[in-house]
């Protein structure tokens, strides 16, 4: 492989040391590195899950070399409109450097290959309002269907 290449992956344990500051850089993006950080437990249980057979969360990367450039995790559940199960894509994350790039583009194609090999019949995920470039990409990718989402942390 040469250092052009990118290389589109399911993630590997030894891939860790890699991984996290992918996964921080994620977290940062949101703002979840302030007085509401994820403990270190939960990016563990997370890892964790990745490897574990009876959890529903995968995990994929891209790398060029030796070069980790962007990550995705993604999880299945049941819908009570189709039979099988859909795919969430929970987390999206590039290396700022290599935005624009067709590393996001490839890490979401990896999902919808994943997903249609999975038996699910949509992806779908959210994002923030103010994420304009990553919204440029996704109206290319998939159809905004117009809903909005609502919470409520308990």
């Amino acid at each position: 492989m040469t250092d052009s290449t990118l290389e589109v992956r399911a993630i590997k344990r030894e891939d860790f040391d890699a991984w996290r500051p992918l996964w921080d850089g994620y977290n940062r993006f949101y703002g979840r590195f302030d007085a509401t950080a994820l403990p270190e437990h939960i990016t563990r249980t997370t890892w964790s899950r990745f490897f574990d057979g009876y959890e529903p969360m995968h995990a994929i990367i891209a790398k060029r070399g030796q070069h980790m450039l962007g990550l995705v995790h993604f999880l299945y559940h049941r819908s009570t409109t189709m039979e099988g199960p859909i795919c969430y894509l929970q987390d999206l994350f590039t290396v700022e450097a290599a935005r624009g790039q067709g590393v996001g583009r490839a890490l979401i194609e990896a999902v919808y290959a994943h997903a249609k090999a999975s038996n699910s019949s949509r992806v779908y995920w959210h994002t923030h309002e103010t994420n304009l470039t990553a919204m440029r990409l996704y109206d290319d990718v998939a159809e905004k269907p117009g809903f909005v989402m609502y919470r409520k942390n308990l």
